[in-house]
């Protein structure tokens, strides 16, 4: 895990609770927060944000992009590195659109009987997480 950059790139670490998902240097990485989309670029300010489900993008300075799903996590910019965690982490060559696409039908489907309020949450999230997945996949699919 170097910390150090050349420049016009930055260390970029996205780790899951499982595992390294990404670590290396990058000219940009581009993830969604609670307060909507953002761009990290070398020298930004300190942050400390909350991310949304959804995918986080991270530019080699050769201009390859790398697209990974994450669950929802943390960002954290310092002057040394910028760090996404996040329970869920993966690669979005690696996500399943037939499984995503199952998970949004049956969330739809939870929404749809009015159950419970602990189960519609629940159906509220899983639908998030799958419109995440299939967005993320899109995109993949668009770069190719």
């Amino acid at each position: 895990m170097a910390t150090t950059t050349q420049v016009g790139t930055m260390q970029v670490e996205v780790v899951s609770a499982e595992q390294e998902i990404f670590s290396g240097q990058a000219s940009m990485l581009v993830a969604t927060g609670i307060a909507g989309e953002l761009g990290i670029t070398p020298h930004h300010a300190p942050l400390l944000t909350q991310l949304k489900p959804g995918d986080v993008r991270v530019f080699a300075e050769n201009g390859d992009e790398e697209v990974i799903y994450v669950s929802g996590g943390i960002l954290e910019v310092t002057p040394q590195m910028v760090t996404v965690l996040s329970d869920t982490a993966v690669r979005a060559e690696d996500l399943d659109e037939a499984a995503a696409l199952e998970s949004q039908q049956r969330a739809q489907q939870a929404l749809a009987d009015n159950r419970a309020d602990i189960e519609w949450a629940k159906a509220k999230a899983e639908l998030a997480q799958a419109a995440a997945q299939l967005a993320a996949i899109k995109k993949l699919k668009r770069r190719r």
